[in-house]
């Protein structure tokens, strides 16, 4: 089962990784207005969560990787909390968008899990 939990979250964070180069613009949308070069940090980031999630992958790697990610997901804590708070996102519920703030602890605890 833990091969399973490794491999799903390696793929989860490559998948969305990638995804920041294919639609950027939902990312560049969470992005809060006081974080500096939006376009810059949604290339940095997805190249983070692709080079982690890979990273998962090797034994070597894993460990460093995993504590990569605890870190990237501190680090997009506040684009969460903006999404959660602005009224920019009132077309989606506000269940929704509260949801991905507890979310985030659960992946921090899900990657400490590889450490």
């Amino acid at each position: 089962m833990n091969n399973v939990s490794l491999y799903l979250q390696a793929f989860i964070y490559i998948a969305a990784g990638l995804n920041h180069f294919i639609s950027p613009k939902t990312y560049l949308a969470i992005m809060p207005p006081y974080i500096p070069a939006h376009n810059l940090m949604v290339i940095l980031s997805g190249v983070a969560e692709v080079v982690l999630g890979i990273g998962l992958l090797f034994p070597a790697t894993r460990s460093l990787s995993a504590w990569g990610l605890i870190l990237l997901l501190v680090a997009v804590f506040p684009a969460n909390v903006y999404m959660a708070t602005s009224s920019r996102f009132r077309k989606l519920p506000a269940w929704l968008r509260w949801a991905r703030l507890p979310l985030q602890g659960f992946l921090i605890w899900w990657a400490y899990q590889f450490t």
